[in-house]
């Protein structure tokens, strides 16, 4: 199984979310705030789609890859799911270097904070890389994982559902 960008960014935020999101489930379509954060990648760098090549591996579309530098380009509009943001684009480098490109690189940026943070792939991301593959998978072949019931629940587009 190859995952999606998405699902590895849910692996880190709630396996109920992954869940639900992989069996059709899809709620972000209904959310202002996702609505909210894909207005803010599309108009914070409008000159981007020129520069940058729009990569689709089939299983992943990485927006904007700088060609010439090799280098990822993820945009999100806050870091409060920083750690989900950062193991997501670190998936996409370790595809990118797993299709044969090597030194691939990324960087994570949040327009609104005007905060910028350059990614490579350690040895240890590259092992738990693999870690989250087998645990997603994991996930997926179980029942719908129970509601965590974190503040964060509040927030997710799937919180009608959960809480329904």
């Amino acid at each position: 199984m190859q995952p999606t960008g998405t699902q590895i960014n849910y692996y880190h935020i709630c396996h109920r979310k992954l869940w639900l999101f992989t069996n059709g489930m899809q709620m972000e379509h209904h959310s202002a705030l996702v609505a909210e954060g894909k207005l803010i990648a599309e108009t914070t760098y409008p000159q981007r789609a020129m520069k940058y090549k729009e990569l689709d591996l089939g299983f992943i579309k990485i927006d904007h890859y700088d060609t010439k530098n090799k280098i990822v380009r993820e945009v999100k509009k806050s870091k409060k799911m920083e750690a989900a943001h950062l193991a997501q684009l670190k998936y996409y480098l370790w595809v990118l270097e797993k299709s044969g490109v090597d030194g691939v690189s990324g960087i994570l940026e949040y327009p609104k904070l005007r905060k910028t943070e350059a990614v490579w792939l350690s040895g240890l991301d590259r092992e738990e890389i693999e870690v989250w593959v087998s645990g997603i998978e994991a996930v997926l072949a179980g029942d719908c994982p129970k509601v965590i019931d974190k503040t964060i629940c509040k927030r997710c587009a799937y919180c009608d559902f959960c809480y329904a």
